[in-house]
């Protein structure tokens, strides 16, 4: 389990599409605090993974011992070089999800800030367990998290990623059949392993699937990835 002490406001605040906080007022700045503190009392971060060789097959990877699929060619090209995959999920847990909708009845302004904590909350869990991961492989050596429904990365494998890592049973991490994580404020994930230092992969904008109907974007601002 990952203990966090404080949630990164410019996060929370690029997830509201602020630069910064004084161009929020000064109500929504109170509210930043008395969201960031409720969250912290209720949100229990926890994260799982799992490693495999990789191997190729018809000059696609392949991962070894699992049966998961690797569909896509720029999941292809994101592994290219890797001898190994890191599969990985993490969530703040069902705790942000009961908040938020106490929030929406209470205030929806409040439920809008938590609801951008909470996503920055578990942007912070899942940088904590890959610095954790990478500590546990010495030498070697990593690609950035590329996450399913990236690209052409089929969404419809969270299921089966989530059963590999037994998330359902250990930190009660499921999906939904229309594809949605639950808890709401998860992430799933796969990196790739190399023993030799990996050229740049090309991420953001030029990767997601969600680049012409984004609201960062359109209003000249990014996610973060």
């Amino acid at each position: 389990m990952i203990k966090l002490t404080s949630i990164d406001r410019s996060e929370a605040l690029r997830y509201l599409a602020c630069r910064d906080e004084k161009s929020i007022g000064e109500t929504a700045s109170v509210y930043l605090d008395e969201c960031e503190s409720r969250l912290l009392e209720v949100i229990t971060p926890k994260y799982l993974y799992k490693y495999f060789p990789l191997g190729s097959e018809s000059g696609r990877p392949v991962i070894k011992g699992c049966t998961l699929p690797l569909e896509g060619k720029e999941i292809a090209g994101h592994l290219e070089g890797c001898t190994g995959i890191i599969l990985l999920c993490g969530t703040v847990g069902s705790g942000a999800d009961r908040l938020i909708r106490v929030l929406q009845i209470e205030d929806m302004a409040k439920a809008v800030i938590a609801d951008a904590f909470a996503g920055a909350a578990v942007e912070q869990v899942m940088n904590e367990a890959e610095s954790i991961i990478k500590a546990e492989f010495p030498g070697k050596y990593f690609t950035w998290r590329y996450s399913p429904g990236y690209g052409d990365f089929p969404i419809e494998i969270q299921k089966q990623l989530l059963d590999v890592l037994d998330a359902p049973r250990k930190i009660g991490l499921c999906t939904s059949d229309s594809r949605m994580l639950a808890p709401v404020k998860s992430v799933t994930a796969v990196m790739g392993v190399s023993d030799a230092p990996l050229p740049p992969r090309k991420r953001g904008c030029v990767t997601c699937n969600m680049r012409e109907r984004c609201q960062f974007r359109k209003r000249g601002l990014h996610c973060g990835s």
